[in-house]
């Protein structure tokens, strides 16, 4: 039986090089845009996705190859959710930092979010515009050692 962990190994594999190259290649953006952007939109419907154990929504967010990837909604939605990304799921709330243009069709987000129980954590989002629209593609998330407040 395979792995579900492989698909998210070999994206967070593809995802790392791309953020790799986001210095050469990158556009910064002067200032948090006052309106959500498109994959902004893109973000939170897949965070909200996530703190309703909505299985189908999340996935229907994630990029083709994540769709591809795995045989159901459910084994995407437990799969992300077991290997360290429940803290997206379970949330208090979530606001938008700086973006980076990545060519004409990706971006890398910041993205940070406000535990439950006061913790802090910081995600680097990175999206594509693919036929459907803006599409997540990968998401590195780590702790902050601040606290809310």
């Amino acid at each position: 039986m395979r792995s579900l962990s492989t698909p998210i190994r070999v994206w967070f594999a593809l995802f790392l090089m791309l953020v790799a190259a986001l210095p050469a290649a990158a556009q910064e953006s002067p200032a948090a845009p006052a309106m959500a952007t498109p994959w902004q939109d893109v973000i939170t419907g897949q965070v909200q996705a996530f703190r309703d154990q909505d299985a189908k929504a999340a996935l229907s967010f994630a990029g083709q190859g994540f769709q591809a990837a795995f045989p159901s909604a459910e084994s995407f939605y437990v799969s992300i959710m077991s290997s360290g990304y429940a803290p997206i799921g379970l949330s208090a709330s979530h606001s938008f930092g700086t973006f980076q243009m990545v060519g004409d069709k990706s971006v890398a987000q910041v993205v940070k979010f406000l535990g439950a129980k006061q913790e802090l954590y910081e995600a680097i989002y990175l999206l594509t515009e693919e036929p459907a629209g803006w599409r997540v593609q990968g998401v590195q998330l780590a702790k902050t050692p601040a606290i809310g407040i």
